[in-house]
Order: structure tokens, then sequence, then C-alpha cells
């Protein structure tokens, strides 16, 4: 069966793409980074701040919805979008990752995967069946197969089992998801850990299934950056150029400017509100951490450039008296700057590839990072 496809791309530089991803819920333009929603809410910031963020998309955590409150309840109060107040396209991973990531009570058969809940010690059981029905009853724009992540570094017959279960799971998961209303989504997730004729393996086997689009899973578990790259150049020239690639759980803006080089399309990580809570801020100079002593008397706000309002109306002095107080406030608006800078280096990425430019970004980018912050004399 023909899967529709709801990408367009509109422009090349090098290998860094730009595009257009239709959803049901409005239009996201890529590359896109989607700040992470875990339990439906972005910790520290009303959804409004994210919108005017310039985000288009954010991502919700299948695990932690179905456990508190339900997918069902969340289906009858009108799906995520309704519940949260977002209103705006929304991908829900498979709840696979977390279930390796926070239980350490669980065991994966070809069935499913069981495992004790966080939160009450009750026994779940997650199938690739039950993911996708999790999914659809939150009304995802966006949802991801389910799938097994083994941790870097591992032996190669753990990631190849892995994989080929990951594959067996990817034509479940789409024949449970072929009932979906037409413009929803279901990516399909290549394994193989750091080991590259797997990657080709498992990127031929999910695009003769056939998705919407396909994700890079399986990595930023551990592995060093060098590998990461290494293996999404391995993995990205072999999928369809037509389809939107997304990179899971990723990253640093280092991290994401290097990915979108070899061809990324879409990012989520939680490291913009977590590290705004521990008082670090990512800027245009690279990540200032307000904890630091030399921030006491520095009148100066983070960036006198940013378009974000926060970033420029706050001396150092007083971002760092709030982190040093642990006042909530704080938290809050660093977690806001943070998530306007990531938005603000994906629309500067956009317009650099539109623009056939992105090199030249990429390097004055990446210089800026490296100058750092330079103090006052």
């Amino acid at each position: 069966m023909t899967v529709p496809n709801h990408f367009e791309l509109l422009a090349t530089s090098g290998a860094a793409r730009t595009g257009r991803l239709t959803t049901p819920h409005g239009v996201v333009r890529t590359p896109a980074f989607m700040p992470v929603g875990t339990a439906g809410a972005m910790k520290g910031m009303h959804w409004r701040e994210v919108r005017d963020a310039g985000a288009d998309i954010v991502l919700g955590n299948t695990y932690h919805l179905m456990l508190r409150p339900g997918a069902e309840r969340i289906a009858a109060l009108g799906g995520l979008q309704r519940f949260t107040g977002w209103g705006g396209p929304m991908l829900t991973d498979s709840g696979g990752f977390q279930v390796m990531s926070l239980s350490e009570l669980r065991k994966v058969t070809e069935k499913a995967v069981t495992f004790r809940s966080h939160i009450d010690g009750a026994k779940v059981e997650l199938s690739p069946e039950r993911s996708i029905e999790v999914q659809r009853l939150l009304g995802s724009d966006i949802a991801m197969q389910m799938d097994e992540c083994v941790r870097l570094p591992a032996e190669r017959a753990d990631i190849e089992r892995a994989m080929q279960l990951s594959l067996r799971w990817a034509e479940r998961s789409k024949r449970a998801f072929e009932a979906a209303p037409d413009g929803y989504m279901l990516f399909g997730i290549v394994q193989g850990g750091d080991v590259p004729d797997l990657r080709h393996a498992s990127a031929h086997g999910l695009t003769g299934i056939g998705f919407h689009g396909y994700a890079i899973g399986g990595l930023a578990v551990g592995e060093p950056q060098a590998v990461m790259l290494s293996m999404i150049e391995e993995t990205a020239p072999a999928l369809p150029s037509d389809r939107p690639r997304y990179l899971m759980g990723v990253g640093t803006p280092e991290d994401i400017l290097e990915a979108v080089a070899r061809g990324v399309d879409m990012f989520d990580c939680v490291m913009p509100t977590r590290n705004g809570r521990h008082g670090m801020a990512f800027t245009r100079f690279g990540q200032i951490n307000l904890r630091n002593a030399r921030h006491i008397d520095d009148p100066r706000p983070l960036d006198e450039e940013s378009p974000w309002p926060a970033a420029r109306s706050y001396a150092r002095a007083y971002l760092h008296h709030l982190v040093r107080a642990g006042e909530t406030l704080g938290a809050m608006l660093l977690s806001e700057i943070n998530v306007a800078y990531y938005q603000e280096l994906m629309q500067g990425i956009r317009d650099a590839v539109a623009n056939g430019t992105f090199e030249d970004f990429r390097t004055k980018t990446r210089a800026g990072w490296a100058r750092g912050d330079i103090a006052p004399r």
C-alpha cells in the first residue's frame, strides 16, 4: 500500500534540507526542534511562551501519559491538543525508550514489554499494537513505532537482536496504524547501534515496509559525539529523500547543527528546560552557567541582540541571584530563554538552507560558540 507523503522538500544546501510537513493541527517548518512536554506540560513554561518562541511542534511522552492521567481519559477529554491547550502539532514517542530507561523491572518478549509502573508498581504490558492504540487515543499527529533501544556500548549480538525485533514490531505497528484518519502519520525507527551494516539493514527493512517518515533511534545513549555523527552519515542517505528524517533525543545546539549538515530534519530533547532548571543558559556565545560567581555584579543581559525579551531584559546579576536563591522564576526565565534560543537557531538554519548559505551559517555559528562570552573589562 502506498503511504501518503505529507512532506515537501523546499530547498537544500549541501546535505542540509529545509521543508514543510503538513499535519492535521498545522504546518511544521523543518528543520524543526520539538520541545519536550513529558507529562503534557512544558516544565517551567506556559504553552503560550513555547508558541511565541517559534516552536511549530512539541513532543508528548506516551509512557508517562498512558500511566497518568491515562490515554482513555485524555481521549474522552478531546485528545492531547485540547487537554493541554497546546492546540498545535504534536508527536508522541512509542513509550519503548522510557520502559528501557526508567524501569529495572521489565521483560522484553516477542509479544510485548511488561514492566512495573514507576508510579504505583502496577504491572503493565506495552505491545506494538497497544502503543499505537495509546498514541491514537492521545490524538498524536505523528506516532512512533514501538521499538527496542539498546544503550551503547553494547555487544553486536544484543544490538542485532534488538534491531531485528524492532523491524518485526515496525510491521505490527504499521498494521495497527492503518485505520488512522487521513493526515495522521506513523514514523519508523532505524536501530542498529553503532554498527554500520546493521543500520543499513534496518533502514532497508523499514523503507520496504513504508512509513510517512523515518527516525534515527538508538543514539545519544552513551556513545561519543563522533560515533553518533558517523551513524547519521551511514543512515540518512539510506532513507528516502522525500520523507522527513528525525534524530531522536538530540540534543545540544552543536549536535543539531552537525546533524542538519548530514541531512536530518527533526529533533527533540529535554535539554533546554532541564538545563534551564539547573542555571544554564544557551546563547549565541555558547552555554553560560548563571551559578558562576562572576555574574554576581554583572549588569549586562544575556544577549542584548536576542529576539527573545527575557534574554534582553534581565541582568545577569539578577538571573544569578534567582538561581543561587533557588527561586522558581530563575528556572522559568532560563527555560524560556533556552527554548527561544533553540528556535532562533532553527530559524537561522532554515533561512541559511533556503538561501544556499548553510555552510557559512554553520561556520559563523560554531565560531560564536568557540569565541564564548566575552566579559566586560
